[in-house]
């Protein structure tokens, strides 16, 4: 959502339609003739007719430019949609786009928190830090318990006559098993897991930075449209 707002402001910043700049270069090359008219009846100069054609190439070599950057915009929002490469319909002027509502005085910065970026950042650092536990782990016993169950009947005869059913006999038992040799590995492991928390923690730390910096401007932004 973010990117197709990104190029649809772009979009509005290069301006109206193509078909505008067709019609300005048309102008243009109304006022060369007009101005060479002028020149045919001693009322201009042959300099004014140099100045309208200037005016009249430099806008016929903006157009080209302009007409790539339009298309660009316009398959990149396209694309963002799911869409063919197609034309967008433009609304609001960019200069008639409403501005962002005010920013209230008091407000507590626990709402930051809230922001997707900052909770996705969050999330990666818990994990980053769960990783550093599950490579630490790898150093020690890993001990698995395992049981064993079966019947048995008593062969005594008084046993027998104390217990006529079946006696349950059970076992149980632990296995262990210690890494001994394994190249380095589990310390690169570990190695990994602590650069990868750093990062992320380095991550955090930006977004955290950079959402300040989003409502500092919000702020500066606010005050000057109120002046």
């Amino acid at each position: 959502m973010s990117d197709v707002a990104s190029h649809y402001f772009t979009l509005l910043q290069l301006g109206p339609p193509v078909a505008d700049y067709a019609r300005y270069g048309e102008d243009q090359e109304d006022s060369v003739r007009l101005t060479n008219f002028r020149v045919e009846h001693g009322v201009a100069t042959k300099l004014e007719v140099l100045q309208a054609q200037q005016v009249l190439d430099t806008a016929n070599a903006q157009i080209p430019d302009l007409e790539r950057q339009i298309a660009q915009e316009e398959n990149a929002i396209s694309i963002l949609l799911g869409n063919y490469p197609e034309a967008i319909p433009r609304g609001r002027p960019l200069v008639e786009q409403p501005l962002p509502p005010e920013v209230p005085p008091g407000m507590p910065s626990s709402l930051l928190e809230r922001r997707p970026d900052i909770r996705q950042a969050e999330q990666v650092l818990i994990a980053a830090n769960a990783e550093i536990g599950v490579a630490k782990a790898q150093f020690f016993p890993q001990i698995s318990l395992t049981g064993s169950g079966g019947g048995a009947f008593g062969r005594s005869s008084a046993f027998s006559g104390l217990m006529s059913s079946q006696l349950g006999t059970w076992s149980y038992g632990a296995q262990v098993s210690q890494p001994i040799f394994t190249g380095g590995a589990l310390r690169g492991n570990l190695r990994r897991a602590k650069s990868v928390h750093e990062q992320a923690l380095i991550a955090y730390k930006q977004s955290i930075q950079h959402a300040f910096g989003d409502a500092s401007d919000a702020q500066s932004a606010t005050r000057n449209s109120t002046r």
